[in-house]
Parts: C-alpha cells; structure tokens; sequence
C-alpha cells in the first residue's frame, strides 16, 4: 500500500453536498405521491434519507480499505459470479413497472443488479487491463474478452428490460478500453456494433419507437406517448431563471410521471430556476474534474483505470438523465446519481466513490499532464534491479591498459 496521504477534500465535498441535497429534493418531489400513497408525505424521504446515511457511512468505511486489494483473483471473480447471478435471479421476481429489475426483500425493500454490474464490470476491467498492459492493442488476447464480458452484462441487463443502464455498461468500457491504449480501429467497429444493436432494441419493442417518434415531437401526442416529455418541458420552462421556490412546484402534484426518480432533474429546474439547475451541473463538474484528477494521480494502472471507471459511470449517467429531462435525448429511466430516489443507486454510487476517495489517499503529485499516452503508458512500477558489484581497481587498470 502506498502512503496515506489525504482525501482529495473538494471530491468529498461535492459527494456529501449532491447527496444530501438528493434528499431534500426527494421529499419536495415526493411529498405529494407519498400523501396520496401512503398517507404521509414523508414516506419516500425517510428512506432515501436511511439509505443515504448508511451510503455515507459505507463511504467512509471504504475510504480506509486499501483498493488494490481488489485486483486480488478471488474477489474479481466472485463478484463477478455473483452479479451474473442477481442479473438472472430478478426474472424469477414479478415485474415493476413492465421490467424485471429489482429483487424483493423483506421489509418492503429491493435490490437493483443492474447498479451493482457497473461496478463488478470497472474492477474486472481495471485488473485485466493492467494485466495486459503492454498488450492493449492485441485483439484477442485483450480486446476480446473484455468485449465478451461487456456483453454478457449488456445482455443481462437489456433483457429485463434496461436500456439506459446497459448504454452505461458500454460506455464505462469503451472509455476504459480506449484509456488503456486499445486500437481505434476495434473501438470504432465496437461503437458501431453497439448502434446497430441500439437501435434493434429500439425497433423490437414498439413502446420504445413510441418514445423515439415523442421525442421528435412530443407535443403531437400530448397526452399519450408524449405526456411525460411535455410535462417536463413544462415545468423546467416554469422555472425560469430564478426558480417557483422550494417545494412550491406545481407540475410534481401528479402531473410529472416519476417525478421523485428519473425526472427529479425536472423538479430542480423548476423550483429552484436556471441558476439552481446550473449549479447542479457545475458541482458534477467539479466532481468530474476532481474525478479525473485523482484517477491521472493514482500509483499505479489499476488505481488509475479504476478511478476513471467510476468516475465516466457516474458522470455520464448524469449526463445521460439531465439529456432525458431536458428532450436532447428520448426518454430513458435511468436515475440522476445522487439525486433521484432509490437505495441501491445511493448505496452503490458512494460506495463507488469511497474507492475512488481511497485512490486519492494514495496518489503521487504526478500525473497533471499528457492525455491518453500518459493513462495508456502508466503501469505497474518494476521490480528494483539488482546493483552490480563495483569491480575491482586492478581489473579496470588492466581492461584500460588493453584498449
């Protein structure tokens, strides 16, 4: 392990700070669905409030667990195995919501796989690579099997069915793949694989082309395919600059489909205005810069691509949801990190962030400058070599005296 020095300070600011803002907006947007549901308005808040509490104490709890111990053999491969058995246990639990993704536990309680395959899938990737390392442009030996294992996970998580986060699985590997030095001629024939698959899934299922044609014009069917994007164009264009107030929104009460999940974006944008929205995306950004940071100053390759998986996972699943609400992308659920209800993506996403906090306990003041070459080129530091017995000075007078 290699010393401890502190955790990078504005990483953990920014973590603790979306977290606990996802909770009060979890109870402005779900104040009134859980009045109407259970009774009292506080139901969904004291979970998320729970899981956001247990998260940050797991977070802490990581934060002093050394992360190379994850590139050991054993726990790769059973944390793979296990995913892989979750990912096809959620088939054997009724749907919610038309999909297979969540597992039912006592208490009322749910278990999400898919959040936890993005994970399992950024430490297989990190050791692997780092076990290539040298080897990163060799198709079969490299290349290929981090594709299978992507695809199996992609396939798993398509089936129940979960586009969005599957995207996500694509992405988190097509970043690590390309950080890592692999060919681009691999990476462009994968990319466009992935687009033709994209786009099967979307022609397979007719209430997906359903979201595609509201997309490009919601407004066309306001109040069927349409509804949700129109509802959320509503109320962050009520929002104007400065915001409606704090749980003064008025599209949440019943009108915004999911409003305290994938659309709680939405609810920002209206209650707190363009400048609370745009703080929003400036503190990922923050948390994409540091991000990045700690990953380009990590000791070693694993450190280093485990570090970016987490971070790329995270932002671009931000991205990718702020995309949704705001109709640059079709509609997709997939949740706001940090922000949007639900305990296995609160829990797993600062669990995530305690390793990479744990990286930057450990990074060298190395590492500012270069791009790919500098995450492709750092491996893991060689074995000292052996010093040579100085010879003796007759021997050099006599080897002089020969030349």
């Amino acid at each position: 392990m290699a010393r401890k020095l502190q955790a990078d300070e504005w990483l953990f600011a920014a973590t603790v700070g979306l977290a606990l803002f996802g909770v009060v907006m979890v109870y402005s947007a779900s104040a009134d669905l859980a009045f109407n549901e259970h009774g009292t308005q506080y139901h969904y808040v004291k979970r998320q409030a729970m899981w956001t509490v247990a998260g940050l104490a797991a977070m802490m709890v990581v934060m002093q667990f050394d992360y190379g111990r994850l590139r050991d053999r054993r726990v790769v491969a059973g944390l793979l195995a296990g995913t892989v058995v979750l990912l096809m246990a959620v088939f054997l639990f009724p749907r919610i919501n038309g999909a297979h993704r969540w597992i039912r536990l006592p208490g009322g309680f749910s278990l999400q796989p898919s959040e936890l395959s993005k994970l399992a899938l950024i430490i297989f990737l990190a050791r692997f690579l780092e076990r290539r390392a040298g080897e990163e442009q060799a198709l079969w030996k490299t290349f290929a099997p981090c594709v299978l294992l992507t695809g199996l996970f992609v396939m798993l998580v398509g089936a129940e069915p979960d586009l969005g986060t599957a995207m996500m699985l694509g992405v988190i590997s097509v970043v690590l793949l390309f950080a890592a030095g692999a060919r681009l001629l691999y990476l462009g024939a994968l990319g466009a694989a992935g687009l033709v698959g994209i786009v099967f899934m979307i022609v397979l299922f007719p209430w997906r082309l359903g979201r595609v044609t509201a997309f490009l014009d919601p407004w066309a069917d306001a109040q069927g395919t349409g509804f949700q994007v129109v509802q959320s164009l509503l109320a962050v264009g009520s929002g104007g600059t400065e915001g409606l107030g704090f749980a003064q929104g008025r599209q949440k009460m019943l009108f915004l489909p999911f409003a305290q999940s994938d659309f709680i974006f939405a609810v920002v944008g209206e209650e707190l205005g363009l400048l609370g929205a745009l703080t929003l995306v400036a503190v990922f950004g923050l948390f994409l810069w540091r991000g990045v940071r700690v990953a380009r100053r990590a000791p070693d390759r694993f450190g280093m691509l485990l570090g970016l998986g987490i971070v790329v996972g995270i932002v671009a699943q931000a991205l990718f949801n702020i995309s949704v609400v705001l109709s640059l992308v079709p509609t997709k659920g997939i949740p706001l990190p940090f922000i949007s209800y639900g305990g296995s993506s609160m829990m797993l996403t600062l669990v995530s962030v305690g390793v990479l906090l744990n990286i930057s306990q450990q990074g060298t003041a190395q590492g500012d400058g270069g791009g790919r070459k500098e995450f492709a080129a750092k491996t893991v530091p060689a074995a000292p070599t052996p010093r040579r017995e100085r010879a003796p000075v007759t021997q050099t007078w006599r080897l002089e005296g020969r030349s």
